[in-house]
């Protein structure tokens, strides 16, 4: 499964890698977490409006979610996480029937 992770620091966070003076450090440490996991991380940024998006392929959702309670227990930030759908599985998705009723309230 392929995730994109939106990572935000907290202040303390913001310090370490500050002090360490280093964003290299917190790539290779998160792809060391993802790889203990058993994924591979294909994408790291630093963007401005979060502070970095991580593209990764975990094995299951609950890989994702452990890595989310890890950080937000660390004090040291928090981080969404959004499943990743290639086209063809877009595509298997149109090919299956819902049982759907919308009914007016």
């Amino acid at each position: 499964m392929k995730f994109l992770i939106n990572a935000s620091y907290s202040a303390e966070g913001a310090k370490g890698v500050l002090q360490s003076g280093s964003g290299t450090k917190r790539k290779q440490m998160t792809e060391s977490m993802i790889n203990g996991l058993g994924g591979k991380m294909e994408a790291y940024y630093y963007v401005s409006n979060c502070d970095a998006f991580v593209i990764c392929e975990l094995p299951d959702a609950a890989a994702a979610a452990a890595i989310a309670l890890a950080i937000k227990a660390s004090g040291m930030g928090s981080i969404t996480t959004t499943l990743l759908l290639e086209t063809e599985e877009v595509d298997r998705a149109t090919q299956l029937t819902v049982q759907y009723q919308h009914s007016a309230s």
